[in-house]
């Protein structure tokens, strides 16, 4: 999962705050379990980015995804707040279990979460629905 990145620390030892991103503690912990469960319920692998994508942004999303593990099995939710941007990346075996009208449907719902000022609860629901469509692998 990448949410933000790890500021480096200062030489006075200070530890660095831990990300420098969209997410509180309490929200990245829940998105943390929404995407164990949604491994561990389907056998695929979900991961989530949140940041800028360079244009185009279809194109940079599929190069996020396939410098995944496994990217055949895996599943990757990109968003770009500031650009307002959601695309959902399916690999060759993952889009066998979540064909593309599945994917718009939870980008639909992520969508209208994201509108109501709640990107956190909009990437849980999201990967809730992709993992439901899933089933278990």
């Amino acid at each position: 999962m990448t949410v933000g990145e790890a500021r480096p620390t200062t030489g006075t030892g200070t530890p660095p705050d831990v990300l420098d991103g969209p997410f509180s503690t309490r929200q990245l912990l829940r998105i943390d379990e929404a995407l164990r469960l949604a491994d561990q319920g389907t056998g695929l692998v979900f991961s989530v980015y949140v940041g800028g994508l360079d244009e185009p942004i279809r194109e940079h999303a599929e190069r996020l995804h396939r410098q995944l593990a496994e990217p055949d099995k895996s599943v990757l939710i990109a968003v770009s707040p500031n650009q307002r941007q959601l695309e959902i990346v399916t690999g060759r075996y993952a889009r066998k279990r979540i064909p593309d009208t599945y994917a718009k449907l939870a980008a639909l719902s992520m969508v209208a979460a994201f509108g109501g000022g709640d990107l956190a609860g909009g990437v849980i629901q999201g990967l809730d629905q992709l993992a439901s469509h899933a089933g278990k692998g």
